[in-house]
């Protein structure tokens, strides 16, 4: 049996994000971690994981283009520097909410099986859905190494106030996926 911290934050939000991505950084040490999956959509995000967590392998998975107000992708002038850290950035098509279930949903009604498990994670809190849907992101792109468990990390808008030790599992093997532990998320 394991004892393991965890940070349970009382509102959701940015204000989070060290402290998130300090326990991951930690968490991943303990356990041998080296690959972390950070949700960004400007690169902040996954800059400062970069920069919390040196020598591990970044992977910062960001909003698909034309989604939420046509999103066109992450600011260059925060990638640039990310980068250069050795961040690997993933744009695709979300794994569970917002493509092509998403359309047609919106054209015809119903509710699609990935929309549905969404609202299920959401009832832990929106970065749970977030944080698993960029680990199979992250799979689906080829960005994992597949053979052990990660940590994914996302939050309730912007900046970070989830983290997951998890096992990942490409979209078409959904239900391999396995939730380790829930290292932080807000209340």
């Amino acid at each position: 049996m394991a004892e393991i911290r965890a940070l349970v934050f009382d509102k959701a939000g940015p204000q989070n994000t060290q402290a998130t991505l300090e326990l991951a950084g930690r968490r991943s040490d303990e356990l041998g971690i080296d690959e972390i999956v950070v949700a960004t959509s400007t690169g902040k995000t996954a800059l400062e994981a970069a920069r919390a967590m040196p020598g591990k392998r970044v992977i910062g998975v960001t909003l698909q283009a034309g989604l939420f107000d046509k999103y066109v992708g992450p600011d260059p002038d925060i990638v640039g520097p990310a980068e250069e850290l050795g961040v690997q950035f993933v744009t695709c098509p979300h794994a569970l909410m917002g493509s092509l279930d998403s359309a047609v949903k919106d054209k015809f009604g119903g509710l699609p099986p990935g929309e549905f498990i969404s609202y299920v994670y959401y009832t832990f809190c929106q970065g749970m859905k977030v944080a698993v849907e960029v680990a199979m992101m992250a799979a689906d792109a080829g960005r994992l190494s597949m053979d052990g468990d990660i940590i994914a990390i996302a939050g309730t808008e912007n900046g970070a106030d989830t983290a997951i030790v998890l096992t990942p599992a490409y979209t078409n093997e959904f239900f391999d996926l396995r939730v380790r532990e829930i290292l932080a998320k807000p209340r």
